[in-house]
């Protein structure tokens, strides 16, 4: 039976969820963002264990997040095919989002202990729904599903990027200044998530690299889109 698994990964801002999310509704899939579960288990440190690690030599232990996640609990739940991020049975969708969780995601997402864990978390969410699922991330094609009969590496120019970045936040005023701040925190994270040992940011041997730089949203979805028909076709 063929995995019925699209992985599109990419870097901060490449437009992973607003793609993912999309060519899901188009085929009548489910969509997750693993992203979204990362945030959710920092969201939880932050909130019942504190900030007390932040940048200093005394990290979180490992036990204690995923010890924290399984009792809370953190997880994923399945609401109009999107799987929602839910702590102590709390929609967490919005609160994730926040500028505290965003500075710290990546430090939680760096523990081999907690991507392990999520790792089972998206394998067994996959199981479960047989018609299909779009998963987005920066390790999905690489270590998640390795197996996925449809990889989607998504690119675009670290300016495109910020610019992007800038415009979903409500009230940003994009000058030159405020774009250049946003490309080198956008700089930060790729060097981030790009050398850390477990997992790293890297296109799958065999996807389908896909530079949206001067691609609509909805051309990047268009496209792959087709590829997924061509590939899985129903």
């Amino acid at each position: 039976m063929t995995l019925r698994v699209i992985a599109i990964d990419g870097p901060a801002a490449s437009g992973k969820s607003s793609t993912a999310s999309l060519v899901a509704r188009r085929l009548g899939w489910a969509h997750l963002d693993s992203g979204a579960l990362y945030r959710a288990m920092t969201l939880a440190v932050l909130d019942n264990i504190g900030e007390r690690a932040a940048g200093s030599g005394s990290p979180w232990s490992a036990q204690q997040i995923v010890a924290l996640a399984e009792g809370l609990p953190v997880r994923l739940v399945l609401v109009d095919d999107v799987f929602r991020p839910e702590v102590a049975g709390v929609d967490v969708a919005q609160a994730i989002r926040s500028e505290r969780v965003t500075q710290r995601v990546s430090e939680v997402a760096a523990i081999a202990e907690v991507r392990h864990w999520v790792n089972v978390q998206q394998r067994e969410a996959v199981q479960a729904h047989a018609r299909g699922v779009v998963v987005d991330g920066r390790d999905i094609g690489t270590v998640v599903f390795p197996d996925a009969p449809l990889k989607v590496f998504l690119t675009a120019s670290p300016e495109e990027r910020a610019r992007r970045r800038l415009a979903e936040r409500q009230g940003s005023k994009d000058g030159d200044a405020e774009l250049r701040r946003e490309g080198e925190v956008l700089a930060a994270r790729d060097r981030a998530d790009s050398t850390r040992a477990v997992a790293p940011l890297r296109a799958a041997a065999d996807a389908v690299v896909l530079d949206t730089t001067r691609l609509s949203l909805e051309q990047q979805v268009q496209a792959v889109v087709a590829l997924a028909r061509e590939r899985l076709p129903d």
